[in-house]
């Protein structure tokens, strides 16, 4: 571990210069339908004021492109941000040290927007040295923003004490537990649509874990490598060969790689669906494979069984939809059975998967589920993230 936590900072009578990720969805009437990534950072900003600090919040919201657009401002979030740290939020348009200076030693302060300005996304030396000004010590609480190297999440880094908020820690620890130094055997479970989107993702896990289960559309891409006519079925043939160089790559790292044995097909992609249950290479021409059977389901089961940590990212069907939402409603309750019992660390993260693990009821038991979309799939892709790179300078 080379950066610092808020345990390693002297906060007291410091502006702690925060960068938070508060991009939450609200509806057409304003209101706020999804409040998880405020109360993720509440512990950041109790820790700062209970040293005796005042957050000074940076934060993005939406994407305006480098210019003010008046329906991507920050200030209508005060309200819940108050609430939720229970103590009033001062909001500041435009940021000046005097003025913030001005108010209270322990007041909290939310500046607008940072990407109203087209410096914050192209990084400009200059504004992350105005964002510098503007506080005494630098936090990065924002994991789902790492990837980005931005001036209030990269290049502020480098002109203050820098380091890591509550749910940024909380982020690399379960992280670095579950790839750098992970407890063995290791499991990975990668689903979802296209293999295009994780051919580096793959990449990296053969390297790193003894299983890999793969399941979803992407599934299909590998069976009709091996020469399966997969039907009607989402495939990319046109991937064939790089299907295959990830199976060899696989056998030459001796990583186990699972794919169905049995698959749930039917003939049109609709809840409740006629569907049928048959093996792998058995799939109807005239029919689309839409979850793993479960076959395929107790094996993934005896897998987790016999491992000590787990990585999870994607479905393993179209868990969007009963009944092609089974696949992973069972592996994700065994994992979770797993996780509860103390025999298994989980760790997942990408948006469809907290949905699906949400769905299953299997979330709350997992050891940690990641609040990062982009952050956490470049992370586990083994990129280097600049927002971490910079608390380490």
């Amino acid at each position: 571990m080379g950066w610092k936590t808020l345990d390693d900072m002297a906060l007291s009578g410091k502006r702690v210069l925060t960068r938070v990720d508060i991009n939450v969805p609200m509806d057409d009437a304003g209101q706020i339908t999804d409040a998880t990534r405020i109360d993720r950072i509440v512990p950041t900003i109790t820790d700062i004021r209970a040293k005796g600090g005042s957050p000074v919040l940076l934060a993005h919201f939406g994407r305006p492109k480098g210019k003010v657009v008046p329906e991507m401002s920050l200030e209508p979030l005060v309200p819940a941000l108050s609430d939720a740290f229970g103590a009033p939020v001062t909001f500041i348009a435009k940021p000046e040290r005097t003025a913030i200076d001005a108010l209270p030693a322990d007041a909290i302060i939310l500046i607008e927007n940072t990407r109203f300005s087209p410096m914050e996304e192209a990084n400009d030396p200059q504004m992350a040295q105005f964002l510098a000004s503007l506080g005494d010590v630098y936090c990065n609480d924002a994991f789902s923003a790492a990837h980005r190297a931005h001036a209030s999440t990269e290049g502020v880094a480098h002109h203050l004490p820098a380091c890591a908020g509550r749910l940024m820690q909380a982020e690399l620890f379960a992280l670095e537990a579950a790839l750098a130094t992970p407890k063995r055997p290791v499991v990975a479970v990668v689903g979802g649509a296209k293999v295009s989107t994780k051919l580096d993702l793959l990449s990296n896990l053969i390297e790193k874990v003894d299983h890999l289960v793969i399941g979803g559309g992407m599934a299909n891409t590998f069976l009709a490598a091996q020469g399966i006519d997969v039907g009607k079925s989402l495939c990319e043939n046109d991937l064939a060969d790089t299907a295959r160089a990830v199976m060899d790559k696989a056998r030459a790292q001796n990583c186990e790689l699972i794919l169905p044995v049995d698959v749930v097909v039917a003939r049109e992609f609709a809840a409740g669906a006629a569907n049928e249950t048959v093996a792998a290479d058995a799939c109807p021409a005239d029919a689309m494979i839409l979850d793993a059977g479960p076959a395929s389901v107790a094996k993934i089961a005896a897998t987790l069984a016999s491992a000590k940590t787990l990585i999870w990212n994607g479905p393993l069907g179209a868990f969007e939809i009963t009944p092609f939402d089974a696949a992973t409603n069972a592996a994700a309750a065994q994992a979770a059975k797993l996780t509860r019992a103390g025999a298994l660390i989980s760790v997942a993260g990408g948006g469809d998967t907290v949905a699906a693990l949400n769905q299953a009821g299997a979330a709350d038991d997992f050891t940690y589920i990641s609040s990062a979309g982009g952050a956490f799939l470049e992370w586990m892709e083994g990129k280097t993230l600049p927002g971490v790179a910079a608390l380490m300078s």
